[in-house]
């Protein structure tokens, strides 16, 4: 689903719908499977549910998973799709997922200059 694209990112491609949840979300297996692969360690214990980091065009968020999200598809409030260049969604985009080390840095930034986590 994701290939190497950079030092900080890989790139797939999803398709992009508007959805009525308050945050970024996609199907919940894929979220886990690509949390496993992508962003654990493989020493200990590790949680399977921390947010992915999305870039879609110049935005990035933070991506939970959930239940009823069809496959290989990237739900977005709607507040968040109007930032991208997605038009007639659903509509099949590439997207760049942030490496761990630069997704820690993008979630702890949002965290300090928010003041909430995702």
């Amino acid at each position: 689903m994701f290939e190497e694209f950079s030092s900080g990112y890989y790139l797939g491609r999803l398709y992009v719908q508007p959805s009525d949840r308050e945050e970024a979300v996609m199907r919940r297996d894929e979220h886990e499977r690509i949390n496993e692969q992508l962003y654990t360690s493989g020493e200990g214990i590790e949680r399977l549910d921390s947010p992915l980091v999305m870039k879609v065009d110049q935005r990035h968020v933070a991506v939970h998973g959930d239940e009823g999200i069809p496959e290989g598809t990237l739900a977005l409030p709607e507040r968040l799709l109007e930032d991208t260049r997605v038009r007639n969604p659903p509509t099949l985009k590439e997207v760049l997922l942030a490496k761990a080390d630069r997704a820690d840095q993008l979630l702890r930034y949002q965290e300090t200059t928010t003041g909430v986590g995702t």
